[in-house]
C-alpha cells in the first residue's frame, strides 16, 4: 500500500512539474501585446502590432556575410512624411526616417547612433547606413 503511495505521488508531482514548464502559446506578448512567436512586432506609425514579413516593401540585405540572406520591412505613414524601417538586428525594433524637402529622401534623426537614409532604387528602395547600402 505504501509502494502504491508513494508512486502516485511521484506521478502526480511530475505531472504538476511538466505543465509548469511547457510554455502557453502566446504567452510571450511584449510590452505593446504583440505576440513575437506569431511574428508579431509594434510599429509606431500605424500603433499597432504588425507581420512585417507581410508588407508590401520589403529589401534584402547585401553584402551579408551571414549564412542567410536577412531582410527588413518599410512602411510610411500616409502622408509619406515619416518612413518606418524594422532592422532586424538593430537594439531599436524599428526606426523612424522623416522625408527631407519635397525629394523622395527619408532620413534617421539626430538622435540616432548611426545614420539610416532611405531612397528610391529602381522599382522599390534601398536603405544606407552611415553611407553604405545595407538593403535593398
Amino acid at each position: 500500500m505504501k509502494k502504491i503511495i508513494l508512486l502516485s505521488t511521484m506521478f502526480l508531482g511530475s505531472f504538476v512539474f511538466a505543465q509548469k514548464s511547457t510554455p502557453v502559446l502566446g504567452g510571450d506578448r511584449d510590452v505593446h501585446g504583440c505576440i513575437g512567436s506569431a511574428g508579431y512586432t509594434y510599429s509606431q506609425l500605424r500603433n499597432n502590432c504588425i507581420q512585417t514579413f507581410n508588407q508590401k516593401i520589403k529589401l534584402k540585405e547585401v553584402n551579408s556575410d551571414k549564412s542567410y540572406t536577412s531582410m527588413t520591412a518599410v512602411i510610411f505613414n500616409k502622408s509619406m512624411t515619416k518612413a518606418e524601417v524594422f532592422i532586424p538586428d538593430g537594439a531599436a525594433k524599428s526606426i523612424i526616417l522623416d522625408k527631407q524637402g519635397k525629394a523622395k529622401i527619408w532620413k534617421s534623426g539626430a538622435h540616432v547612433k548611426d545614420s539610416y537614409v532611405l531612397t528610391p532604387y529602381k522599382k522599390s528602395y534601398q536603405i544606407k547606413k552611415n553611407d553604405e547600402v545595407i538593403y535593398q
